[in-house]
């Protein structure tokens, strides 16, 4: 009993031990200090867990502030610094096609060409080297054998074969002044694959700042309305562009008049395999002329292989009928009948006015006789002087006139008199003694004289440049023929009144006419003719000149190639088609002739 309650005693002393090893005490008194080293370890193992639980803790809070950094620097929603192109196309293109977020970006590459046949080398032995010795000649290769035994043709060397895939993977083709440099391309073609809104954005941020870029070449890539317009509005800012060709994209919108502005730099514009019909050919028309404007940049347009039919073509013949820039016209491969024909021969031998266009044909003209009706008036000589009536001062002014004109010619009498005193013979006859003196005393007069002449100089010096300021001031007249140099209004040209109509001269700027393939008739083949045969045969006082057609195409219509009025055509237009060659004559033609 007493040992059980000395033991009791030793454990209610000792209650720490127990709390600060978290476990109970064994019975048997010679193992406890093992089960407290145990304890002691266990208590700081979890102390070094619980220290580390903090640092891991404080390293993820420091992952997550980093990740989260890094995912507002990758934000995708937050607003890229916008890219500035340098004119390096293929770095550009690539750039913002990367930006936008493309799948695929499409390749730029050279335009193929054929290749070339590399010159053959010469086995002749070169000057001071190796004259002793006789040239070698290599053997031949052993021609190459089909399966059966014959031999095998190699492949042309014209072409170079792709594999399909490859070939048919959308691209930009390129042309370059210098393969070197990036900056250089002259000519873009994309061919085969679609042109969307975002991808001609991207091309309209690259060409702006392409300096050397003069052609662009879109066969068959969708475009559609929006892309035209997006299209139309860079054009201005390709300074040297100067071809356009949208061949084999049908656009319903047939928004085709944007690009033919005054702001556009386009000189060659084709349209061909558009579906364009008479509604696109009436904004054509218009956008190529109307009685107020005329575009004045437009060369050549070719309008092949559409559906315009008569209405269409008249739409474009009134537009010819004030423009006097466009050169080239080819309406090959459509629906035009006589109607047609006959409005576009009636443009290009004379035509009547309508009333608008005589109406602004007398606004031209009543400009042109009094170019200062809408100037201010000068100011009057009265308001200069309050105390005498404009009439006695103009009075007193015309006697001061005629007074510096009496002594002006007086002083002329006297020159003259002293000059028919002397001799002619003394006049040529000079000797060098009288030269010395002469100069001499020229150089004393200089020497008194320096200061006035200084200051004679400059005073001539100031009056001529205000002379030379009055003289480069246009006159009245001046601006007036800038304007008959640059553009002529046909509506100012000489006109004829017949059976009570004025009659202007038609185009005789036009020099290439396309009518083949359509359905002309015998009716608008004559209408053709007459046209030509006024061009030639009579000779017309007008302004704006021209040769009139060189070339015209009509084969292929509804009437025969073989008829009169087809071959009257033909004699008149072969001597003037500068492609046509004539036949060499035989030693026979010769020696007869």
């Amino acid at each position: 009993m007493s040992a059980s309650k000395k033991n009791s005693g030793a454990n209610k002393s000792n209650p720490s031990s127990e709390s600060n090893s978290g476990l109970s005490t064994p019975k048997s008194g010679t193992k406890t200090p093992r089960l407290s080293a145990k304890s002691r370890i266990t208590f700081a193992r979890v102390a070094n867990k619980i220290k580390m639980g903090k640092k891991v803790e404080k390293s993820l809070k420091g992952e997550k502030n980093q990740s989260a950094v890094s995912q507002d620097e990758e934000d995708p929603n937050k607003t890229p610094e916008p890219y500035s192109c340098t004119g390096n196309f293929q770095a550009d293109f690539t750039e913002l096609c990367r930006r936008t977020g493309m799948a695929t970006i499409p390749a730029v590459v050279h335009r193929a060409r054929p290749p070339t046949q590399a010159a053959p080398e010469s086995s002749k032995p070169e000057k001071g080297k190796d004259k002793g010795k006789s040239a070698i000649t290599e053997p031949e290769p052993e021609p190459e054998l089909d399966t059966e035994g014959e031999n095998a043709e190699p492949p042309p060397k014209t072409y170079v074969v792709k594999d399909k895939f490859e070939f048919f993977k959308p691209c930009v083709q390129v042309e370059m002044e210098n393969y070197d440099k990036g900056e250089t391309v002259t000519e873009i073609y994309i061919r085969g694959w679609k042109i969307d809104d975002v991808m001609m954005n991207t091309l309209k941020q690259c060409w702006s700042v392409m300096e050397k870029l003069h052609t662009i070449n879109l066969w068959n890539t969708g475009l559609n309305g929006e892309t035209v317009s997006i299209m139309a509005s860079t054009l201005p800012s390709i300074v040297n562009l100067r071809t356009l060709i949208l061949d084999g994209n049908v656009v319903k919108e047939e928004n085709w008049h944007e690009l033919i502005t005054d702001e556009s730099p386009v000189q060659n514009l084709s349209l061909r395999h558009c579906g364009i019909t008479d509604l696109g050919a009436k904004s054509i028309g218009e956008a190529l002329g109307t009685v107020k404007r005329a575009n004045t940049k437009l060369v050549s347009l070719n309008l092949a292989g559409n559906q315009i039919s008569d209405q269409g073509a008249v739409d474009i013949a009134n537009g010819l009928r004030m423009n006097r820039t466009l050169m080239s016209l080819s309406l090959a491969s459509n629906q035009i009948g006589d109607k047609g024909a006959v409005k576009l021969g009636e443009v290009l031998s004379r035509f009547p006015l309508s009333h608008e266009e005589v109406v602004e044909r007398r606004k031209q003209k009543s400009s042109m006789g009094s170019p200062d009706r809408n100037k201010s008036p000068p100011p009057s000589r009265r308001a200069d002087s309050k105390d005498r009536p404009g009439s006695v001062r103009s009075s007193s002014q015309h006697d001061k006139n005629d007074k510096s004109k009496q002594k002006q010619s007086a002083k002329t009498k006297k020159d003259a008199g002293k000059g028919g005193k002397e001799p002619a013979k003394e006049e040529e006859k000079h000797d060098k003694s009288k030269g010395k003196k002469d100069d001499k005393g020229a150089a004393k007069k200089d020497s008194k004289s320096g200061k006035a002449s200084l200051v004679a100089d400059t005073k001539n010096a100031a009056k001529g440049k205000t002379k030379g300021k009055d003289k480069g001031k246009p006159s009245q007249a001046e601006p007036e023929d800038m304007g008959d140099s640059s553009f002529i209004n046909p509506l100012t040209d000489e006109a004829d009144f017949i059976e009570g109509q004025l009659w202007v001269p038609g185009n005789r700027l036009l020099i290439n006419l396309n009518l083949s393939r359509n359905q002309i008739g015998e009716q608008g083949m004559a209408a053709i003719l007459k046209a030509m045969q006024y061009q030639t045969t009579l000779s017309l006082g007008s302004k704006s000149g021209g040769t009139g057609l060189m070339r015209i195409c009509v084969f292929k219509n509804k009437i025969s190639s073989e008829s009169d009025i087809v071959r009257k055509i033909n004699d008149i237009m072969l001597p003037k088609d500068p492609f046509y060659k004539p036949p060499p004559q035989t030693p026979e033609v010769d020696s007869t002739s």
